[in-house]
């Protein structure tokens, strides 16, 4: 078997015409890690914030892209206990060598078994944008029956699957976004829906127990307004506008603001895979396009405007 492999990467930072087709090595598993064979590779905007230097987290190119994968197991480490060669899955990787490539390396407990009911496209699209939402309104806010939930950027990546979550947890669900997304929102769950191009959500909502913002800046002050004196603002942003201003408003009236960023996790891809198959939760794919149109990925990714995600297929 060849030891070379096809993946995406970069000589400098900048737009989208810096990602290349090149073949580099296959990455080789350790003690504790899978190697996965991915055949398809979800795209997040952290992909296109770290192209362009937004996000330095893994210095300077070169690297390969790349957070969510699917895809079957090739080998795994001699430490590797929960899965087998031939086992479908799916997660998130956090590394330098990314998931745009034909073979990944991914830590063991960063993976779960694929959803039996998803092929591995729409598997591919969940787990960054299912984890961004899951952990905080889970395991931060704790959201249960009978709150109300407040989702900015509804019909976005995050925004579509946090509908839904809060949603299976009996919140009621109020979301922003533009009216050409509020038939597909209601479809999902959502039992309020406000266009921000024409209303401001702040002289429209109110008493609100929790707001999950992938947007932040001014949406943060904006955002404090709406909460309930026990309520919690959970900005999922990641790396972006400077968020002094809302901490330093949310510490003056006694409101809780968390900085979130996910964490990969195959324990909460099993109980994020556990809603998909009752039914719960539904992740919709916008686009799907060849491991060469990363590039155009990029490009319809920056317009904010992908309804759901855009999964590239590989192999």
């Amino acid at each position: 078997m060849s030891t070379r492999m096809r993946a995406i990467s970069q000589q400098a930072f900048g737009g989208p015409e810096v990602l290349e087709v090149v073949e580099t090595d296959r990455p080789v598993p350790g003690p504790q890690d899978v190697l996965v064979r991915v055949r398809a590779a979800g795209v997040n905007p952290a992909d296109w914030k770290r192209r362009a230097g937004i996000v330095g987290r893994f210095g300077e190119p070169p690297f390969t892209l790349g957070l969510d994968l699917a895809g079957t197991v090739e080998a795994v480490g001699d430490r590797v206990e929960r899965f087998r060669l031939g086992d479908q899955v799916y997660g998130a990787v956090l590394s330098p060598s990314g998931t745009y490539a034909e073979y990944a390396v991914a830590p063991e407990q960063a993976l779960a078994p694929a959803p039996p009911s998803l092929d591995l496209v729409h598997a591919a699209a969940l787990p960054t944008a299912a984890l961004t939402a899951w952990q905080p309104l889970v395991r931060v806010a704790g959201v249960r029956a009978g709150q109300r939930v407040l989702v900015h950027a509804a019909a976005g990546g995050v925004g579509h699957l946090a509908v839904q979550i809060a949603k299976a947890r009996g919140a009621y669900v109020i979301g922003t976004a533009r009216r050409d997304k509020h038939a597909f929102l209601r479809e999902l769950g959502a039992d309020e829906l406000i266009d921000y191009t024409a209303t401001d959500f702040t002289t429209a909502v109110r008493d609100v127990d929790v707001v999950l913002d992938p947007i932040s800046g001014e949406y943060g002050p904006r955002s404090l307004r709406v909460l309930t004196p026990d309520g919690v603002l959970l900005d999922v942003r990641g790396t972006g506008p400077d968020r002094a201003e809302t901490r330093d408003l949310a510490r003056a009236r006694g409101l809780r603001h968390v900085e979130f960023g996910f964490t990969p996790s195959g324990d909460d891809l099993r109980e994020v895979t556990d809603l998909v198959e009752g039914g719960a939760l539904r992740v919709v794919v916008d686009q799907v396009l060849p491991l060469e149109a990363a590039a155009k990925a990029h490009e319809l990714s920056e317009t904010g405007r992908v309804k759901g995600k855009i999964v590239l297929t590989v192999g």
